[in-house]
């Protein structure tokens, strides 16, 4: 594949440089200018050849971003880079899976210039599209930064671990929710107080919608996936829960349990097809991911002959991805390529995840019951009608605000079931739902045991 690099001396005295041009310059884009230029050195030794960013496209000229652009060509209109002269490389850091940020990338592989992307949604949705347009076009397009942050999470699946066959890969895969979770469990605080502070703290956005509904984690898992098992997976297909209907109680319930709750991404290879979820786990406290915690990622591979591998990092932030950036950047200068989804094109189509009916676990069920005889009886009765086989039960005394009312208090009964299909478990309950004792919808968390 062509780098996109101008070649001979830029001065007679050494290698061109590497021109790259930025679209976005916000926590990340900025970040990237700033290492660009302290490490000038380092990065310049290990590319071969320096790497300088010639010219920039951002919204707001005005914005104090604590860099200096003098000498920069500012642009208006991002898409421009994909046309600049003085550009060997487009950089995308504005984010987004269509707009803006997809016609530039387009637009710079069709005219033959290497992208370098921290856009996880364009890849996720697009990615197998855009393979295509950069194999056609001879140039790379990289994307070390779209997951995990500054954990080599792409290189580790695609090219670290290119001769193995992959069965599994995810991963604690959104800090967002990691520290919502981690914190929600240390104070005993409800939902949406820890999201508030999570907001406050920069960690969670105004909107917070895309993090803690799952859908960040699911365009990462979607990516890992396709890398892991050779082919791109529709991310429409993927099934995504995020974390709105975790409640206090039920971290507490866990830890008596011997668990944590995690938000993680996790998708198999079966011989039926590809598993891809997104959805709160329980997870046994010994295994080294449930101590993952914080704003902190951790990303799990497992192979046929390397075994199982974890890596832990910080999963955003200016730093990290900005490193994550560079890292790409000097393989480009490097003339280092490899496909995209890691083999040719050719005949590559996306595949469909497997259903959630397909999916065969253990459960962990929360119910608010009325506290009074034969309940337990007749939710035990619903789940042995329906094939699920119970390994575990936990009971508390009646709740402090006695939900049911004076004559007819209430109590949190918690269930663990044996590994069934997800299908039987839906269809259980649904029935659970409808007896008389059972009050509000009863809670359902998949236990991920190993």
């Amino acid at each position: 594949m062509a780098t996109g690099g101008a070649g001979g001396q830029a001065d007679g005295t050494g290698p061109a440089p590497l021109r790259i041009g930025i679209a976005g310059l916000g926590t990340v884009g900025a970040g990237l200018v700033k290492l660009l230029r302290s490490n000038a050195a380092i990065v310049s030794a290990r590319a071969g050849r320096p790497v300088v960013v010639t010219s920039v496209a951002a919204r707001d000229r005005t914005r104090d971003r604590g860099i200096d652009l003098d000498g920069v060509t500012w642009h208006d209109d991002a898409a421009a880079l994909a046309h600049d002269p003085d550009v060997d490389v487009v950089v995308e850091l504005i984010g987004g899976a269509e707009g803006i940020a997809r016609r530039l990338v387009t637009e710079a592989l069709r005219a033959g210039r290497p992208v370098v992307t921290a856009n996880k949604a364009l890849i996720a949705v697009h990615g197998a599209e855009l393979a295509a347009l950069a194999e056609q076009a001879g140039v790379p397009l990289m994307f070390e930064a779209a997951v995990a942050g500054g954990i080599p999470a792409i290189k580790t699946v695609r090219e670290g671990l290119a001769a193995d066959r992959l069965n599994r890969v995810g991963g604690i895969l959104n800090g967002t929710c990691n520290y919502i979770m981690t914190a929600m469990r240390e104070s005993g605080r409800a939902f949406a107080d820890v999201l508030a502070e999570a907001q406050a703290l920069g960690y969670a956005e105004a909107d917070p919608s895309t993090d803690v509904d799952g859908i960040d984690a699911a365009h990462k898992l979607a990516i890992l996936a396709g890398l892991a098992f050779g082919r791109p997976v529709a991310f429409s297909s993927v099934h995504v829960e995020g974390i709105r209907g975790i409640d206090a109680l039920d971290l507490t319930f866990a830890q008596a349990l011997g668990y944590r709750i995690k938000l993680l991404g996790l998708a198999r290879r079966r011989e039926d097809g590809v598993e891809a979820r997104v959805h709160p786990c329980l997870v046994p406290e010994k295994m080294p991911i449930a101590q993952v915690d914080g704003v902190f990622n951790a990303v799990l591979v497992e192979g046929a002959f390397v075994g199982r591998l974890m890596l832990e990092g910080r999963g955003a932030g200016e730093g990290p991805t900005a490193t994550a950036v560079a890292a790409d950047l000097i393989d480009i200068a490097r003339g280092n390529a490899v496909p995209v989804w890691g083999r040719s094109t050719d005949g590559l189509t996306q595949v469909e995840a497997l259903p959630r009916t397909a999916f065969h676990e253990e459960y962990y069920l929360r119910l608010q019951v009325q506290d009074r005889p034969g309940v337990i009886a007749d939710v035990t009765a619903v789940l042995r009608d329906h094939g699920v086989s119970l390994r575990s039960m936990l009971q508390h005394g009646r709740a402090a605000d006695d939900i049911g009312g004076a004559d007819e208090p209430s109590v949190p009964l918690v269930l663990v079931t044996h590994r069934t299909q997800e299908s039987a478990m839906m269809a259980a309950l649904a029935r659970i739902a409808e007896l008389p004792a059972v009050i509000g919808e009863p809670a359902m968390i998949r236990i991920e045991a190993g």
